[in-house]
C-alpha cells in the first residue's frame, strides 16, 4: 500500500507518495492545478491507500476534485499535528511526509469533510456572523462617539433605529455628524444584507431536525437556531455537535423524573450508557446489601431472618 500527503498552499502545493516503511516514492512540488495533481497521482492510483490534504484556507477546490475522481481524501486537522521539536530539517515536504506518516499509522487527527450543497449553506451563515459583527462595531463606535461629544448614552435598540434627520437634530458640529452619518449608513446597509441572509438560511433548514430541536430550547429563537445548526464544521450525528448540545440543554431543562437517557445522548456516543449498562447497574443494586440509615425515629431493616434494629440519633 502507499500513502499520499499534499502540503497545500496559497499557489503551490507539495504532493509526497510513500511506501508501507515510509519510504518516498514521488515527490514534487506542483502548481495548484488539479489536472497536474491528478495526473501525477494516477501512476500510483491502484495501490493509493489514502490523500492526506491540509485543511487551509482553500482546500475546497482540491478535495472536492480528488473527491470526484474517485479517491479516497482525508482532511487533516493542521492544529492538532505537532512534529517533532528538535527536528534538523523542517518545510514542505517534511510536513507531506509527516501527513503520509500518521495516516499510514492510522493516528491522522482528521476533520470533517462537509458535503459541498451543506457546505455552502454553512459558509453563508458564517458570513452573516461575520456581517453581524460588523454591524456591532458601527454600534459601538456610534455609541462611544454620541457619549464622547454629547455625556448622554444611547442604547443599541434606539442605536438601529437612528435616521440622518436624528442626527441632524443633536446639534453636533458638522465633522461629528458626518462621521455619525457614515456610521449609521454603513449600519443600515448591514442590516439589508443580514436580513436576505437569514430569509434565505431559513428555508434551509426548516425541515432539518437539529432546527426544530434547537428551537425547544428557552432563549433560542429563529435566528439563533439558524446559525448554530449550519455555523459548525461538526457533523450534526457527533456527540460534539450543535445537534446533540440541544439534547443535552433539553435533557437538562426536563423535570428529574422524565428525563431519559434517550434524551441525552446516542448510545453510540457513549457505550456506558447503553441499556445493558443500566440493566448491569439494577442487578448490582438488588446484589449489593444496602447500608442501615440513621434517621430521627427507629427504623428496621430486614437481612434475612435476623432483625436488625438501628440506633436513634442524638
Amino acid at each position: 500500500m502507499k500513502y499520499c500527503g499534499i502540503d497545500l498552499h496559497s499557489n503551490n502545493s507539495v504532493v509526497i507518495v510513500t511506501d508501507e516503511t515510509d519510504h518516498v516514492v514521488y515527490s514534487k512540488r506542483l502548481p495548484n492545478d488539479l489536472a497536474q495533481i491528478l495526473a501525477a497521482l494516477e501512476i500510483h492510483r491502484a495501490e493509493l491507500s489514502g490523500v492526506v490534504v491540509e485543511s487551509t484556507f482553500n482546500w475546497y477546490w482540491l478535495v472536492d476534485g480528488l473527491q470526484e475522481a474517485g479517491y479516497r481524501v482525508h482532511l487533516a486537522n493542521t492544529t492538532a499535528i505537532k512534529q517533532y521539536d528538535g527536528l534538523k530539517h523542517r518545510g514542505d515536504e517534511s510536513d507531506a511526509r509527516q501527513l503520509a506518516h500518521l495516516l499510514r499509522l492510522g493516528l491522522l487527527p482528521q476533520g470533517h469533510i462537509m458535503p459541498k450543497a451543506t457546505r455552502a449553506v454553512r459558509d453563508l451563515a458564517r458570513k452573516r456572523m461575520q456581517l453581524v459583527q460588523q454591524r456591532t462595531s458601527q454600534i459601538l463606535s456610534i455609541e462611544s462617539s454620541l457619549s464622547r461629544h454629547t455625556g448622554a448614552r444611547m442604547s443599541s435598540n434606539n442605536i438601529k433605529s437612528l435616521q440622518e434627520t436624528d442626527l441632524s437634530d443633536m446639534r453636533l458640529g458638522d465633522m461629528q455628524t458626518l462621521g455619525l452619518k457614515a456610521h449609521v449608513a454603513v449600519m443600515q446597509a448591514l442590516q439589508v444584507q443580514i436580513d436576505c441572509l437569514e430569509k434565505v438560511l431559513a428555508k434551509h433548514c426548516r425541515t432539518e431536525p437539529g432546527y426544530r430541536l434547537l428551537k425547544t430550547v428557552d432563549g433560542i429563537g429563529e435566528i439563533l437556531a439558524t446559525v448554530k445548526h449550519f455555523a459548525q464544521t461538526k457533523d450534526r450525528h457527533l456527540p460534539g455537535s450543535s445537534y446533540w448540545q440541544a439534547r443535552r440543554q433539553t435533557h437538562r431543562c426536563l423535570p428529574r423524573r422524565t428525563r431519559s437517557v434517550s434524551t441525552m445522548r446516542p448510545s453510540h456516543a457513549h457505550p456506558r450508557r447503553t441499556s445493558q449498562g443500566q440493566t448491569l447497574r439494577q442487578e448490582r443494586k438488588t446484589i449489593l446489601p444496602q447500608k442501615p440509615r440513621l434517621n430521627s425515629s427507629v427504623t428496621h431493616k430486614f437481612c434475612g431472618t435476623a432483625e436488625i434494629t438501628t440506633p436513634e440519633r442524638h
